[in-house]
């Protein structure tokens, strides 16, 4: 069970992590929040053991509520926090689990978070356009 905020050292959590502002983990806990209502329906009535996402569905939520959130300036963001690939993403959750923020199962690892997309590829003018219109 994830502690409490207010015992969580933020200053050692951020240099565990990399260079990421304070900004860039409430995105990826929000962001978590949006991956695990997406992929579970029922949400409310799942046991929090049940709740659980894997490291790369959440890099694709990540994406999808950094463009919702963000729209075009969804790669400026993510550059100005110096998330420059989902590597990045992995650091944080994990930085985040090692805090006591996030839970885990035994098979999540760091490499769930290796390569899963390319940011250029993702964040491109046309493929936020895409998405955008999709809805």
């Amino acid at each position: 069970m994830p502690q409490q905020e207010a015992h969580v050292d933020w200053e050692l959590v951020m240099r565990q992590a990399g260079p990421y502002p304070l900004e860039a983990f409430d995105f990826i806990r929000e962001g978590l929040h949006f991956t695990t209502l997406r992929i579970h329906k029922d949400y409310d009535q799942l046991p929090e053991l049940e709740r659980h996402v894997s490291g790369q569905q959440l890099c694709l939520g990540l994406r999808d509520f950094a463009i919702r959130k963000y729209g075009l300036m969804a790669r400026a963001v993510m550059d100005h926090w110096k998330i420059e690939r989902t590597d990045d993403f992995g650091r944080i959750v994990f930085a985040m689990i090692g805090a006591g923020l996030m839970s885990h199962t035994d098979e999540d690892d760091f490499e769930d978070f290796r390569s899963v997309y390319d940011f250029d590829e993702a964040f491109s003018r046309e493929a936020l356009l895409e998405r955008i219109s999709a809805g």
